[in-house]
């Protein structure tokens, strides 16, 4: 091999110093994949045996399947809201000059990177308020779960889809347009197919970080309703076993799937 084929020190070092970091994100998971399927109920190392018993009790636990309704109908709603706020707040600032678009565009994607206990508690403190300015019975509704999910379900809208605006060429627009397309058919014909990868991964990870959302929840959710996230925390409140462990594979294994099936049909690739 030749020295300018021979791979240097630096691209060997860069290559294993990725390698490293992705190993140490990935072990976590690879730590509750092996303790979901230890036999005994106390985990322990070296496990005694292996079972897939867990698995039928996460399956029959109560909480976990009221949580997981709970939490499936909190997340689509919360999507799909997201997507019929974000798409069009997209358009707005990847198209039009707005006043102070930089700072519209900062403060949506703000919920993105507020802590958890920050977002939940100003949520918290806002539909108290908003129960005493209007009388309506927000905090714990269903409906006020929804609207707080929604506002993290939005961020993602607005990067992923104005990425892909971004790398649109507008001249396709015009040109169906001079062929005497309206603006909802241009729309609705030749932007809306161009973004649809930016779409379909919004509304992806939104649902995701819905779906999984803890620090939020635990301050809005009410009386006799509890996500998924929530009753897995108060069943280790009470017992360590690998039921927890098993529940979580499987939450992992759906989102795995969806996510698969999804990037078969629309390459994720192209705006992640």
């Amino acid at each position: 091999m030749s020295a300018a084929a021979r791979p240097s020190f630096g691209r060997l070092a860069l290559n294993g110093a990725a390698c490293l970091s992705l190993g140490f994100i990935l072990l976590p998971l690879i730590f509750v994949t092996w303790l979901a399927f230890f036999r005994q109920e106390i985990p322990s190392f070296p496990p005694e045996g292996y079972s897939l018993k867990w698995f039928s009790a996460a399956a029959s636990n109560k909480p976990f399947i009221d949580g997981f309704i709970l939490s499936l109908q909190v997340g689509v709603l919360a999507t799909l809201i997201g997507l019929a706020l974000g798409v069009p707040a997209s358009l707005a600032l990847v198209r039009h000059r707005i006043t102070l678009g930089p700072a519209v565009n900062t403060l949506l994607l703000l919920p993105l990177v507020m802590p958890g206990i920050v977002l939940g508690t100003a949520l918290y403190v806002f539909q108290i308020e908003t129960e005493i300015a209007t009388g309506l019975p927000v905090l714990g509704s269903l409906g006020g779960l929804i609207a707080a999910h929604t506002l993290v379900v939005i961020p993602w809208v607005v990067r992923l889809v104005t990425a892909s605006l971004t790398g649109f060429d507008r001249t396709i627009e015009e040109a169906a347009q001079n062929l005497g397309a309206g603006p909802l058919t241009t729309f609705w014909r030749v932007t809306l197919p161009s973004i649809r990868p930016g779409i379909v991964a919004a509304g992806l990870f939104g649902f995701v970080t819905s779906f999984g959302n803890l620090e939020m929840s635990l301050f809005l959710v009410g009386p006799g309703r509890t996500t998924l996230p929530i009753a897995i925390l108060q069943y280790l409140e009470w017992k360590i076993d690998p039921t927890v462990a098993a529940a979580s594979l499987i939450q992992i294994v759906l989102i795995a799937v969806a996510m698969v099936v999804t990037d078969r049909y629309v390459k994720l690739s192209r705006v992640v």
